[in-house]
């Protein structure tokens, strides 16, 4: 399975992109979790530990020299398709049955050409949509630009998380307009931070033909780690094996709209 999770800032795309990577592994899969986001937060929501940094993929400069062949500020001709094959297992971060990248952020001023690192990035998740058989969740910013055709028509669906006030649902249904231009079909919303018995028939109308997937309470324990590690293995934290009835309903809908 394949999914890409995306919505307006701070609505809480993060934390369910880390409760369906950690409900995937613990169905015993493979899974990647490629965060996309510049504002990269997913290796805490995942149990990381505060103080250690994930290296994104857009600052290892050697690694990009290598496999694209630019040098010297990328002022030259570089490879369009580098070797990624290998990337998610050297450059992952093991958190039990789950492989952390972060792609990282938009080089700006002074930083060099943005080509050959893009290049890399387009490649790798070429090979990530449609050369693995690992189930893939990826957070990204509000908008899909990470999304290319060839892969957006390999995703198995996009997931927009809303919350209660017009902005996101707003958000919401500018992606679904996005998400259609690139033949992005299986568009859903999940509502988080919704009050229990919250009536969820406004937003199921405001999202027009986005089916609603469900929702998720607020909990205070959702804005920390939702996993830990244990050697090879990973354990739910208290939110997450509460909610973890309602993320496998989830994935259950989403499967069977495949």
């Amino acid at each position: 399975m394949k999914l890409a999770i995306s919505g307006k800032g701070g609505v809480g795309k993060t934390t369910l992109a880390a409760c369906l990577a950690g409900a995937l592994a613990q169905e015993g899969r493979d899974v990647i979790a490629l965060d996309a986001d510049p504002d990269a937060n997913l290796a805490s929501a995942l149990g990381v530990p505060p103080g250690e940094r994930i290296v994104p993929l857009t600052e290892m400069r050697k690694l990009i020299e290598e496999r694209t062949g630019a040098k010297d500020g990328y002022g030259q001709f570089f490879k369009l398709n580098p070797r990624v094959d290998d990337i998610p297992d050297a450059f992952g971060r093991r958190i039990g049955p789950i492989r952390l990248l972060v792609l990282g952020g938009v080089v700006r001023g002074g930083a060099g050409c943005m080509c050959p690192a893009s290049a890399l990035l387009k490649a790798l998740l070429v090979h990530l949509t449609l050369g693995r058989e690992d189930h893939l969740v990826m957070d990204m910013e509000a908008g899909i630009e990470h999304l290319g055709r060839a892969t957006a028509r390999s995703m198995d669906a996009l997931i927009v998380v809303v919350n209660d006030p017009g902005w996101s649902l707003q958000t919401a249904l500018r992606v679904r307009d996005l998400a259609a231009d690139i033949g992005l079909a299986r568009v859903f919303a999940v509502a988080n931070r919704m009050p229990e018995g919250a009536d969820l028939d406004p937003i199921r109308k405001a999202l027009g033909d986005v089916p609603l997937l469900g929702a998720l309470p607020y909990d205070p324990r959702l804005g920390g780690a939702v996993l830990a590690a244990e050697g090879d293995r990973i354990a739910p934290g208290e939110a997450l094996a509460g909610l973890r009835p309602r993320i496998e309903t989830m994935l259950e809908e989403i499967r069977g709209r495949l």
